[in-house]
């Protein structure tokens, strides 16, 4: 058998694990979009879309760039990081 640094079941854990980062980005920014579209009635004033506008946009920018950094070092330790949960489920199959 190859050593965990060389199973392909880390490439598609990662892969697994980048997917469903971006899935969750998209499906923010589309919560954020209905809401934001919702609430122009209820709002009130220009400046009261322009401070949810502005918070919105913060928010949906440090959670962005938050999700980008994960997935940046989950690549750069990936044969860390899947390959010790490789090798402990790979134990846990072993045991009788």
């Amino acid at each position: 058998m190859k050593p965990f640094e060389e199973d392909p079941r880390i490439e598609r854990k990662f892969s697994s694990d980048r997917n469903w980062s971006l899935v969750g980005v998209a499906v923010l920014w589309a919560l954020y979009a209905f809401i934001f579209y919702e609430m122009r009635d209820y709002a009130g004033s220009g400046d009261v879309m322009l401070a949810l506008a502005i918070s919105g946009g913060l928010v949906l920018l440090f959670n962005t760039v938050s999700i980008f950094a994960l997935i940046s070092q989950l690549n750069a330790r990936r044969k860390e990081i899947y390959g010790l949960d490789l090798h402990y489920l790979d134990l846990q199959k072993k045991k009788p």
